[in-house]
């Protein structure tokens, strides 16, 4: 029986993966749990293992090929049952008559075959086969002679034939002018690859998954061939990645649709700063030494916030959804751009189980590893900018979140006692931006008035 294995999805918004790399070649004897290949999204990066044990009979994309999400990627011999598989399309195939599959040797499709063997017998066939492109430098129509090997190849590389060189009989191009071109890094998004072939070159930097150039990078190099000589603009261009440019959607949304208001305030942290210490010098216990001030904040919020639903809350169009849990968004800064996963019912955690999940999301943030559903479905957001030594700032809320806190660095201030002495004390500073539509100012000045007083009181807050 022939196995199919298929491209997972790795959340509702991924349409396709890239293949990085193969573990195990066609005709390899697979087991159950070995990692077949890995792959990435725009986002994260994985591995898929095999759910069987038998033999690998075929591979149907290669590494650096963009694979639709739920095709078939490869398929494996298993004993009993009839030898019928799968191709990429989920078309049933005869393995004993598909001269593709050959479960007895690890060989390619066509493997021997030279490109000359291969010329002399479908020359015939392709004389007048043609692919016609639109060329933007002089907008005419150009004939390319390319080998149904080669084409086949470009196709499934979303690469521009036009782009490679042709070092074929009678300038035609084969299969090894297109390896070579997909080396250099021309290769297209399937989307870019339908607008405008012709203008693939070393001129065009890809933005899209591995490298991938897209729509936008089509666009961006007509305007910049349309620019006289003389106008050359004296700046550095570089292209917004695929986070970047979600990020910048989501700002755009809003700012552009939510009425936002923030407000400043801070807490003396000296019940905090004191049982961080007690905790980091606790003696061989590396979850209590680990818990930092951003975790007890986190910890503070999740058990304040229960009691302010309007923040706890998503708004939908006219609807208000009050979560019964608090799922805690926390903001990460990765090289890639922000990324904000969730701690998923973080009124329920304790302190060190917290400090454990913010730690263990946070670092698959910056490894990229990171799965795309942990990247959504918070109902309160924080971030912290306190060790940029910012002291207060105006955070933009997520949509459609009613609200999000911004933690500041701490700072010494000063306050009259009830003696008339002028003393110092550690001071943090909370930053509350909230959707005006969703609740007014002064529910919001209680939240943080409530937040305070349980982080001025945070032994306490652990005991309740």
């Amino acid at each position: 029986m022939i196995v199919p294995v298929i491209m997972p999805r790795q959340g509702q918004s991924v349409e396709s993966c890239v293949i990085t790399n193969w573990y195990k070649s066609k005709g390899d004897s697979v087991s159950e749990g070995d990692v077949l290949f890995s792959y990435e999204t725009d986002k994260a990066s994985f591995e898929e293992e095999s759910g069987v044990s038998g033999i690998l009979v075929d591979i149907f994309y290669n590494e650096g090929e963009e694979v639709p999400v739920l095709s078939n990627v490869c398929s494996i011999s298993v004993e009993g049952g009839a030898q019928q598989g799968f191709n990429a399309h989920n078309e049933t195939i005869n393995v004993k008559e598909d001269p593709k599959i050959d479960l007895s040797e690890n060989n390619p499709p066509n493997e021997g075959k030279s490109e000359s063997d291969e010329h002399k017998s479908k020359l015939s066939d392709d004389q007048n086969e043609n692919v016609k492109f639109n060329n933007v430098r002089d907008n005419v129509e150009d004939k390319l002679k390319i080998s149904p090997r080669a084409k086949n190849l470009a196709d499934r590389l979303g690469l521009d034939p036009a782009a490679a060189g042709a070092s074929g009989p009678e300038g035609r191009i084969i299969e090894k002018d297109i390896a070579n071109a997909y080396e250099k890094g021309i290769v297209f998004t399937r989307a870019a690859k339908d607008e405008g072939l012709s203008l693939a070159g070393s001129e065009i930097e890809g933005s899209g998954i591995a490298g991938r150039i897209t729509t936008e990078d089509l666009k961006s190099v007509v305007l910049k061939r349309e620019l006289p000589l003389s106008e050359s603009p004296d700046y550095e261009e570089r292209k917004l990645t695929n986070i970047r440019k979600v990020i910048a959607n989501a700002m755009q949304t809003s700012l552009s649709t939510i009425p936002q208001l923030t407000l400043n305030s801070s807490f003396d942290a000296t019940d905090i700063l004191a049982l961080r210490k007690k905790l980091k010098n606790y003696i061989n216990n590396t979850d209590l030494n680990n818990v930092t001030i951003n975790d007890m904040i986190l910890f503070a919020v999740s058990r304040t916030i229960i009691d302010h639903k309007d923040l706890n809350a998503h708004l939908v169009g006219n609807t208000m959804n009050l979560y019964k849990h608090v799922h805690l968004g926390i903001a990460v800064d990765t090289e890639k751009g922000l990324m904000v996963p969730t701690i998923l019912n973080a009124d329920l955690l304790s302190l060190v189980e917290i400090s454990k999940t913010a730690k263990d999301l946070a670092q698959k943030c910056i490894d990229g590893t990171i799965k795309p559903d942990l990247l959504k479905g918070a109902s309160f957001t924080i971030t912290n900018l306190g060790v940029l030594h910012i002291e207060s700032f105006t955070p933009v809320i997520n949509p459609p979140q009613t609200g999000i806190l911004g933690i500041g660095s701490l700072v010494q201030r000063c306050k009259e006692d009830n003696g008339g002495n002028i003393t110092c004390y550690p001071s943090i500073g909370l930053s509350l931006t909230f959707d005006h539509r969703a609740l007014d100012g002064a529910p919001a000045a209680r939240f943080l008035q409530h937040l305070k007083t349980n982080l001025e009181n945070f032994s306490v807050l652990l005991v309740k």
